[in-house]
């Protein structure tokens, strides 16, 4: 048998890691875990790795993740000394800000079609989320001569909105999973073309760009609902680039709000707040009053996960006060990703209440949020506020207005599809057990709903 070479790379990062073979093995399985896979790693197969042996199947790729965030920069599997196959190689795509986003944006719609699992498995990079902190590249301009020949007016930038405001109606009526596919191949074939194209005016120019960040935006917010992490972060690295070189006033730190938002959600704060306050730095006093109410209600929740408990109390007030103050603002396209604005400064409010354990107030918010939108229109997040508010009043100890919420919620949920509607109808079964066990009446009807509707969906 022919000894193994050992890997010195790997011993290398691992020392400097200062992690031990068990803490490796351990932070492994918990990427793993993110990209919905369960894995037995010990510190025997961390031995045996840097022995020489290779990692099979997609453990490699949860390897890198574990120590580049132990690291705080971006490995590859050649830097772990490890080969790569030809998924495992591209694992990068997307999480890099170069001069041309689209050059990122055409690869990963490539593989997204082929339904390649190295980008929809692919775990959330802390490193990635720091790279619109620091990214100071000034993005080359477009060449002069375009591609099609074509020259793009401000008609065709109201065909993509419009087209992208369906898609976005059709993801929330319906679900983050309904019409990807054809989102991809819109983006691909009609969208990208149109941003390599000429301009009539460079306000013309910034205006395509900025359609087309909120299109790739909104692929972001379709792979989240799908509970694709990694994919969904670098979908949104992509859409800052684009908002990024649109030029547009505060777009580009709408798409950092939304970073930190995912950040938050994935109790990953590192970086949060800082995305955050840059977001609201770069459109404070150059966006309408409701849009960045926009900024400074995610800003507060930022705060409030910080335990800086007055400071967010402070920023939720003047983010309610900036969205009473402008009811009639011309809000951006852009800013418009979820509705309403006072819907989404009345959803994220709850949160700060919530992460500062006032369920009361909490409960108030969302029920606010879930009536600010159109039900028809947003049936899915308007289910999920109507959740989270069933939440804070079990929380409460207010079981049968929890119920009662909770029915409400799923009757919203009939026809969307979407991991995340399932995962809060599953979660609501397990909270209402200890209920069941005690015979209360509402918990077992509200379960016997549930029940239906998991095996339904």
């Amino acid at each position: 048998m022919t000894p193994r070479t050992p890997n010195h790379q790997l011993r290398e990062l691992v020392a400097e890691s200062g992690l031990t073979y068990e803490a490796v093995a351990k932070a492994v399985c918990a990427v793993a875990g993110e990209c919905g896979a369960h894995l037995r790693t010990n510190k025997s197969a961390v031995e045996h790795w840097i022995s020489g042996s290779v990692p099979q199947g997609d453990t490699p790729r949860y390897l890198a993740v574990a120590l580049s965030r132990r690291l705080g920069r971006l490995l590859t599997l050649a830097d772990l000394g490890l080969p790569s196959t030809g998924e495992s190689g591209n694992d990068t795509i997307g999480l890099s800000l170069g001069a041309d986003p689209m050059d990122a944006l055409l690869s990963m719609w490539r593989y997204e079609l082929d339904r390649r699992r190295f980008l929809t498995g692919s775990a959330y990079s802390v490193a990635a989320a720091a790279l619109p902190l620091t990214y100071v590249q000034e993005i080359a301009a477009r060449t002069a001569a375009a591609r099609t020949g074509h020259t793009v007016s401000m008609a065709e930038v109201a065909a993509v909105r419009d087209m992208i405001s369906a898609f976005s109606e059709m993801d929330e009526r319906h679900g983050g999973q309904h019409g990807r596919s054809a989102l991809v191949t819109y983006l691909r074939d009609d969208v990208a073309p149109l941003c390599r194209a000429r301009f009539r005016t460079d306000e013309v120019r910034q205006q395509m760009l900025s359609a087309a960040s909120r299109g790739v935006h909104l692929l972001g917010w379709k792979s989240y609902d799908a509970g694709q992490q990694g994919l969904a972060q670098r979908y949104y690295l992509q859409s800052y680039a684009l908002a990024t070189e649109s030029g547009l006033r505060g777009h580009d730190g709408f798409v950092m709000r939304t970073m930190a938002m995912q950040g938050l959600k994935l109790h990953r704060p590192e970086h949060c707040l800082g995305l955050a306050e840059t977001g609201l730095h770069r459109a404070k006093g150059r966006v309408d009053a409701q849009t960045e109410a926009l900024f400074r209600v995610v800003h507060a929740h930022t705060l409030a996960k910080s335990g800086r408990r007055r400071a967010a109390l402070a920023e939720a007030e003047q983010a309610r006060f900036l969205l009473s103050g402008a009811p009639g603002d011309d809000v951006p396209f852009w800013a418009l990703a979820w509705g309403p604005p006072a819907a989404s400064v009345y959803s994220r409010t709850a949160k700060v209440h919530e992460t500062l354990g006032d369920h009361r107030a909490a409960a108030e918010q969302y029920a606010l949020a879930a009536t600010a939108r159109p039900a028809a229109t947003y049936a899915r997040i308007v289910a999920l506020d109507l959740v989270a508010g069933a939440e804070m009043h079990l929380k409460r100890g207010s079981i049968e207005q929890a119920c009662a919420t909770w029915h409400r919620a799923i009757d919203h949920m009939d026809g969307v599809r979407s991991v995340r509607t399932r995962k809060a109808v599953s979660r609501m079964r397990s909270d209402l057990a200890r209920f069941r066990a005690r015979g209360l009446r509402c918990a077992t009807e509200l379960d016997e709903r549930g029940r239906d509707f998991l095996a339904s969906a």
